[in-house]
C-alpha cells in the first residue's frame, strides 16, 4: 500500500517520557503507561511489551509515540496513543528511544 504525502503528514509522532509503568490485571503481555508529552500534557497508553521489557527497563525512558491516534479501549482502559516498536532479528519488540537532548512533546519531522 502506498500512502500519499498528504496522509503521512496527518500522523503526529511525538517524544514522550514514560513516567509510570503498571501491569494490567489478567493480561500477560500488557502494560499501562503514564506518558508525559511536556506542553502537550499527559496520556495513558497501553502496549503489549511485558514479554520484552521489565517495568524498570521502560520507566523514565523517552520514546516515540503516535500522538494523534484515535483512542481505543483495551482491557477496560482507554489507550490514547501508541508507542513505536519494531521486531528485531530474535523476533522481540524493541521501542524507539530518544536521548535527553530532545524535549518531551517534540514532534518528529
Amino acid at each position: 500500500m502506498v500512502v500519499s504525502f498528504e496522509d503521512w503528514v496527518k500522523i503526529e509522532l511525538r517524544v514522550g517520557l514514560i513516567e509510570s509503568v503498571d501491569d494490567v490485571e489478567g493480561k500477560d503481555k500488557l502494560y499501562r503507561f503514564s506518558v508525559d508529552f511536556g506542553p502537550e500534557g499527559k496520556r495513558t497508553i497501553l502496549a503489549g511489551l511485558k514479554p520484552y521489557y521489565s517495568k524498570e527497563g521502560l520507566l523514565n525512558k523517552k520514546a516515540v509515540f503516535v500522538f494523534n491516534l484515535a483512542p481505543r479501549t483495551l482491557a477496560g482502559f482507554e489507550s490514547q496513543g501508541m508507542i513505536l516498536a519494531m521486531r528485531n532479528n530474535l523476533n522481540e519488540y524493541k521501542i524507539t528511544l530518544v536521548d535527553d537532548s530532545v524535549s518531551q512533546g517534540t514532534r518528529l519531522e
